[in-house]
């Protein structure tokens, strides 16, 4: 008798320490969905959850009203329509397309007050537990403000370039002028006068055309935001910037061996970026020396494209100004507008990376584009 009621005591013991437990879980749950509801409600993102067979709303956070001055019911209508694709998604993700488990989408929604956003929706699908059918959870961002700055940035790189285009088409004008006065008039030049004249022609003409293709605001703002996915390979836009190189200088091409194999950009945007690199080693490095283009991986992250020259370097005092519009180094002795660095700078902006220049130890001048990689 005494062995039974010691086992009934010791029961009696372990039922109570398992209520102990289970009522703390139920606290600590009822706690981290209070602590999850206050995010969801005072978040700057709102959060909805949504039954993926009715397509019913059945939370979203007082964010979402704040966002769109819409009520609730409101809400549950466009939740409906933006939800109609959602079967689909969901025949696909049954099917084993695991790409449709997680999507991000940007659509637009019109405000209370009239006004259109443009909303950033995250979203989810949540498998089905007992109990409970599947679902779909998420969140709405407000990126109108983004696309703004977006849009502000194009006009900005526009109005840059029909600058930039008319810096270098009012010099090639008077060119292009004074040539077509001097062939209309140079009935009795000799026959290698007038083949220079020709070629002089023919360069204003070439250079023109590179306006048109390079320097229009349009191609200028689609720097950047048009960037194939695969781009360029590292090797490939590094023998196509140095095959320019005159035979005057000797060219030395160090790549590192882990490089992306395609470096995500704006092609014609970046060879132009290295030609100014590039010619500005051979203006200021003596005849036969060597200028050494290299491309590495750096260790904050990203791709060095460098070219270094041996030339006397680039004055300490000058070094703020080196990628200002109109600057010129004192140790300049070619004619040229000072554009060219500047235009280079603006080309690595926009594609979110940076243009730096210095000094080496050794001599010589070193000229850094770091350009990030996608994530």
């Amino acid at each position: 008798m005494l062995p039974f009621l010691f086992l009934l005591l010791a029961g009696a013991i372990l039922m109570a320490l398992r209520c102990v437990q289970l009522r703390r879980a139920l606290l600590s749950a009822r706690a981290g969905e209070a602590q999850f509801r206050l995010l969801a409600e005072h978040g700057r993102d709102a959060a909805f959850l949504l039954d993926a067979t009715t397509l019913e709303l059945l939370y979203i956070s007082p964010a979402a009203q704040r966002l769109t001055g819409h009520d609730v019911t409101a809400l549950r209508a466009h939740a409906a329509r933006l939800a109609q694709d959602l079967p689909a998604r969901l025949q696909r993700w049954h099917a084993g397309d695991t790409s449709r488990l997680s999507l991000l989408r940007e659509v637009e929604l019109p405000h209370a007050d009239g006004h259109l956003l443009a909303l950033e929706i995250s979203s989810t699908i949540v498998p089905a537990a007992p109990g409970r059918g599947e679902t779909v959870v998420g969140t709405l961002r407000d990126v109108s403000a983004f696309h703004a700055q977006e849009t502000e940035r194009e006009k900005e790189q526009k109005r840059f370039a029909s600058m930039l285009s008319h810096e270098f088409r009012t010099p090639l004008a008077t060119i292009d002028g004074a040539i077509q006065r001097l062939v209309s008039t140079s009935k009795d030049a000799d026959e290698a006068t007038r083949k220079r004249y020709v070629k002089i022609q023919m360069a204003v003409d070439r250079l023109l055309a590179m306006i048109d293709d390079y320097l229009s605001p349009e191609r200028m703002a689609a720097i950047g935001r048009e960037r194939a996915a695969d781009g360029i390979a590292p090797l490939a836009l590094l023998q196509q910037a140095v095959a320019t190189v005159p035979a005057s200088h000797t060219v030395q091409l160090e790549l590192d061996e882990d490089l992306p194999a395609r470096l995500r950009c704006d092609v014609p945007g970046m060879a132009l970026c290295l030609k100014i690199l590039l010619d500005n080693a051979v203006k200021f490095s003596p005849p036969g020396s060597s200028i050494t283009v290299s491309a590495r991986l750096v260790p904050e992250g990203g791709v060095a494209l460098c070219v270094r020259d041996a030339g006397p370097g680039l004055r300490e005092e000058e070094l703020a100004q080196l990628f200002d519009k109109g600057s010129r180094g004192s140790h300049a002795t070619h004619p040229g507008a000072g554009l060219g660095l500047y235009m280079a700078r603006a080309v690595v902006d926009v594609h979110g990376g940076s243009l730096q220049g210095h000094n080496l130890p050794e001599g010589g001048a070193l000229f850094r584009i770091w350009l990030p990689l996608p994530v």
